[in-house]
């Protein structure tokens, strides 16, 4: 016979045991949150856990990882940094942490998603390679209108940022901006979509060289050692931007996310912010040339770099000719052969050398040319 302090006890029992099942599947790990670069290159777990009442994450794109306990930080409050500048309210938004792994992701995109009939049998090979050299890595191709989506939902706290892109009146632009936004807001890699990985990421620093100490990594594009240079191309030596590694809210990120936010809204408000009225070309607006010139710029910064007192500028004297890597504070510089391997000029190696990371195929009216019909 059931008796009251049986029925009692075994009501407890139960409930016990709902709260302990309950409990041991509430915490929760996200795929681009498990592993990161390890400290030679080999992928490690990590036991951070986001718990509380912050946003839900999609499963695809958790919250970024907050700066370590372990670390003195001064904490901001929201109302500290409402009003200030874009770079401040970045800086609140996505910390940058120099002394974090590597986010083990690849982002790339285009106007449909490999699983759909429309990707393009001739960009699979291109694609696969990304896969296929980080097995490991979260790889994702992301489309036009998913794009629109993630910004809103990535910085939904910095309206000026989701109105900016959704204003910028040509493809190539939002394509250039996406590229910043992703890689500040989630860090690892970006590439596009025209790209073949040759060898994987973790062999893209030197061995000699922490990878808990780089932040950035960036690829030569051009080093045009000619007296015409400035015909064919904007920098006298200009980085690539269609290969680019970064840690989750590096400055440099920061800083060109504000500049082509700030642009986007004068032009806006100027009433020319349409494909014939853009004050700027594509490449002074949002490409290479900015993004080199925002590289240079932090290498020259006393709020990160200490210069001293009659110590030369860092310029395109630096890197003219490399053949290996190069660090810079925490941003390396790879040789023109990494990511441009098989150009046929600028003392670029082939395809088979030892230093070449990355080859870029211009596929489909390619970014490149797409930038000179409007330069």
């Amino acid at each position: 016979m059931l008796t009251f302090r049986k029925a009692l006890l075994l009501s407890a029992c139960a409930l016990t045991i709902i709260y302990f099942f309950q409990s041991s599947h509430s915490k929760a790990t996200y795929p681009g949150d498990i592993e990161h670069y390890g400290k030679h290159g080999d992928m490690t777990s990590k036991d951070t856990v986001h718990t509380g009442s912050a946003p839900q994450p999609t499963k695809l794109y958790p919250p970024p990882r907050g700066v370590s306990k372990d670390k003195k930080t001064s904490q901001q409050t929201f109302n500290s940094v409402e009003g200030k500048s874009l770079q401040e309210q970045l800086r609140y938004l996505y910390p940058y942490d120099p002394d974090c792994k590597f986010p083990a992701y690849v982002w790339q995109t285009w106007k449909a998603t490999p699983a759909s009939g429309d990707f393009g049998d001739e960009l699979r090979p291109q694609e696969a390679s990304w896969t296929e050299l980080h097995p490991d890595f979260i790889h994702e191709v992301i489309t036009d209108e998913t794009a629109v989506h993630l910004i809103r939902y990535l910085y939904a706290s910095i309206p000026e940022i989701v109105e900016a892109y959704n204003a910028l009146p040509i493809p190539v632009l939002k394509a250039d901006f996406f590229r910043y936004l992703i890689l500040l807001a989630r860090g690892g890699i970006y590439s596009d979509i025209d790209t073949m990985a040759l060898k994987s990421a973790v062999d893209w620093i030197p061995s000699d060289i922490p990878p808990s100490s780089v932040g950035l990594i960036v690829g030569i594009e051009a080093d045009p050692d000619r007296p015409d240079w400035k015909e064919w191309y904007s920098r006298r030596i200009q980085f690539c931007q269609w290969t680019i590694q970064a840690k989750v809210g590096h400055p440099v990120l920061r800083n060109i996310v504000a500049s082509i936010t700030e642009d986007t809204l004068r032009m806006k408000k100027a009433g020319i912010l349409n494909k014939k009225k853009i004050d700027k070309s594509i490449v002074e607006f949002t490409g290479p040339a900015l993004w080199t010139d925002m590289v240079f710029n932090y290498m020259n910064n006393p709020e990160y770099f200490k210069i001293e007192n009659g110590g030369k500028n860092i310029t395109w004297e630096a890197f003219t000719g490399i053949e290996t890597a190069k660090k810079v504070g925490d941003v390396v510089v790879l040789p023109i052969t990494s990511f441009s391997p098989g150009v046929g000029q600028m003392n670029a190696k082939d395809i088979d050398d030892p230093m070449a990371f990355v080859k870029h195929d211009f596929e489909g009216g390619s970014t490149r040319f797409a930038r000179m019909s409007y330069a």
